[in-house]
């Protein structure tokens, strides 16, 4: 164990607690959560599905665009009203996660939603379109806030980045193995009107599936020092209030991870890189689309290898390793992001190569990025965090990013555009990480003395006989 292992006082509970966990069904007979596999699979195969209603638009902006007359700014208004929208609805899921629990809102914001997308799927104009698919995007909100949260509260922190890289990157993988497919509804006759349908129609089925199959594991499950005691006993002492929320922005390297995240301007590549080689080097959709299969192969590749490599560095050095690895990302994407964007190669295959590049940089963050925020807030608090962190400060910057990356792209072309709003944005954002390293190891080290002094006040309950402190 190394000097920045966490202190002994640390350990789980004594024995007879975990058999009270197993007995309650709070732990299975391993000590894990219960059906934690099972909630992985359901929840990331409607992600899966919600990746591909929001792929259509991007995937198939060209044939869009023909059909009701827009510009490619129409593409950059697209994507960010789809992102704006959750800046409302991350925080009012997860509000009415809190009140009506998770599977109730899941199985609607992640699987009945796709209602909407059938709906988008009739859109007669740009603006019928632009509401509906806001609208639908509004649901993919609630997986960006809660999805995280549920991992946390079901596996522990030295598995939270290979979990977290499992099911983004599967996920991630999935949907743009679909990208093709999707693309050769370029060449059928509103061929992307029939690809809401589907997809709409398919979430519907993931709501029944997350209402059959999902087990919310409670709050504080994953944790060392809680995982042991019953549900209701890890929720008595684990009650969210107005005054904790606020705290939130008191934990410095959350608020330097927020502020990485306004900078985050990757997912730029993916929304425009179609675009980009049909506008700027001349290749016809269906052909163009087949880039985010490779794409979409090296994102999965990127998450398992960045969720074991960081799980591993925070085994070697708990403090400093996540972070270390966070802000080496963000330097290796801008330099695949440089190559695969600026550069007339001629036939696609060195597109397919580069942008696998790409996609392999870019699905080195999740299982990064979530587990750095999970270690330094508290576990009732991960949802409200999530929110604000992808909901809404994601949303915020990445709308940013697409409107003016759209509109510039009108003037100056988007070869120019994603070279400074890409890959020297992502530079930029490498450096700012440097703040992170003194806060984190403080922030980190503070959670695990509040976790150990929940522990210490339930045991305490237990031995009165008394529900704990708060």
């Amino acid at each position: 164990m190394t000097t920045e292992q966490q202190p002994a006082s640390a350990s789980p509970p004594v024995p007879p607690t975990l058999t009270a966990a197993i007995r309650h069904g709070d732990l299975d007979k391993k000590g894990g959560v219960p059906r934690r596999k099972t909630n992985l699979v359901v929840l990331g195969g409607s992600m899966v599905v919600d990746g591909g209603e929001g792929s259509m638009a991007t995937t198939l902006f060209p044939v869009i665009a023909a059909a009701l007359g827009l510009a490619t700014s129409a593409l950059g208004v697209l994507a960010a009203v789809g992102r704006i929208v959750g800046v409302v609805a991350g925080p009012a899921w997860v509000f009415l996660a809190k009140r009506y629990g998770r599977k109730l809102i899941l199985a609607i914001a992640t699987g009945f939603w796709g209602i909407w997308a059938i709906a988008a799927g009739l859109s007669q104009d740009f603006t019928q379109l632009l509401i509906l698919y806001g609208i639908m995007a509004a649901g993919t909100a609630a997986a960006h806030a809660i999805v995280p949260e549920v991992i946390g509260d079901s596996f522990e922190d030295k598995k939270r980045g290979q979990v977290v890289g499992w099911l983004y990157g599967g996920t991630a993988a999935l949907a743009s193995l679909m990208a093709p497919l999707i693309g050769q509804l370029a060449n059928v006759e509103d061929g992307w009107r029939y690809g809401f349908f589907v997809f709409g129609a398919i979430n519907v089925l993931f709501g029944v599936l997350i209402l059959v199959f999902y087990k919310d594991p409670g709050t504080g499950g994953g944790e060392a020092q809680l995982k042991t005691f019953t549900q209701q006993e890890r929720e008595a002492a684990s009650k969210i209030t107005w005054a904790k929320v606020r705290s939130l922005v008191t934990i410095p390297s959350y608020l330097v991870l927020l502020g990485s995240r306004l900078l985050s301007s990757h997912l730029l590549v993916a929304t425009f890189g179609v675009v980009l080689l049909v506008n700027e080097y001349r290749f016809d959709t269906a052909l163009a689309a087949t880039i985010m299969a490779p794409f979409g192969l090296g994102y999965l590749l990127g998450t398992f290898v960045g969720g074991f490599v960081s799980d591993a560095l925070n085994k070697l050095s708990p403090n400093y390793g996540r972070v270390a690895m966070l802000q080496v990302a963000q330097a290796l994407f801008a330099v695949a992001a440089f190559f695969a964007t600026q550069f007339a190669y001629g036939g696609i295959l060195p597109y397919l190569v580069l942008f696998a590049v790409v996609g392999l940089m870019q699905g080195l963050n999740p299982g990064v990025n979530r587990p750095l925020v999970m270690a330094v807030v508290p576990p009732e608090l991960r949802a409200a965090a999530f929110a604000i962190y992808v909901s809404v400060v994601e949303s915020l910057g990445f709308a940013v990013w697409t409107l003016t990356a759209g509109f510039l792209a009108d003037e100056v072309g988007l070869q120019a555009v994603l070279l400074w709003l890409v890959c020297g944005v992502m530079l930029v954002n490498a450096v700012f990480l440097t703040l992170l390293y003194k806060p984190f190891k403080n922030d980190r080290l503070a959670l695990i003395a509040e976790l150990d002094a929940r522990r210490d006040s339930i045991l305490e309950a237990e031995a009165r006989g008394t529900s704990p402190s708060v």
